[in-house]
């Protein structure tokens, strides 16, 4: 009976062959990890810095709304005291400049009925045209008028050098640049705003 054992052969399988498919699959299995895609390992994120970012946006923002809240209007300040300082005899007046252009004079007399000297201000002109609407608004600084020594034009002298004390009376100017071209000829509102006082 020899078939039989040669059946017996094929059916139970040598220890080399046994130990062959062990080293076979052993084989297949570095090769699926190989070809697996590798996993990260699990680590945590680290919020520490996004958490400091944050805290420093905080405060910067703080500080610029602290700032732009404590600092006083930009616009020019009345003063109560105005009402005690005349504006009288307005005088419009244009030249021509060094570049060819046209500069305008706004000259007025300023009486002080006040009991403190008027060391310091700008003057807040407007300008309308035809329909009565503005269509320029300057605050400027003032320059007191002084006679020059030496004869001529009248020199600009600032305020503080040269202050309006109670009861005195002083001619003053304003230098305007520029004016709109919409402008109606007539003399601009004026008031004096920014006022130092001594």
């Amino acid at each position: 009976m020899l078939i039989p054992a040669y059946i017996s052969l094929c059916a139970a399988p040598a220890p080399a062959q046994r130990e062959m498919g062990t080293s076979r699959s052993k084989i297949l299995t570095v090769m699926a990890d190989l070809f697996t895609p590798a996993q990260p390992p699990a680590q945590q994120r680290n919020w520490m810095p996004i958490v400091m970012g944050l805290i420093a946006v905080v405060v910067v923002v703080g500080i610029i709304i602290a700032f732009t809240r404590s600092h006083a209007p930009t616009g020019p300040q009345t003063n109560p005291y105005a009402a005690k300082l005349q504006l009288s005899n307005p005088k419009l007046s244009a030249a021509e400049n060094y570049v060819g252009g046209t500069v305008t004079y706004l000259d007025v007399n300023i009486t002080n009925t006040g009991d403190r000297a008027l060391v310091g201000t700008d003057m807040k002109a407007v300008f309308k045209n035809t329909l009565d609407q503005v269509v320029q608004t300057e605050t400027l600084p003032l320059h007191v008028l002084v006679e020059n020594q030496m004869g001529g034009y009248p020199d600009l002298v600032d305020l503080g050098r040269s202050p309006i004390a109670p009861g005195q009376s002083k001619t003053v100017r304003v230098t305007l640049e520029h004016i709109s071209a919409d402008w109606n000829r007539s003399y601009p509102e004026i008031e004096l705003v920014n006022l130092k006082l001594k």
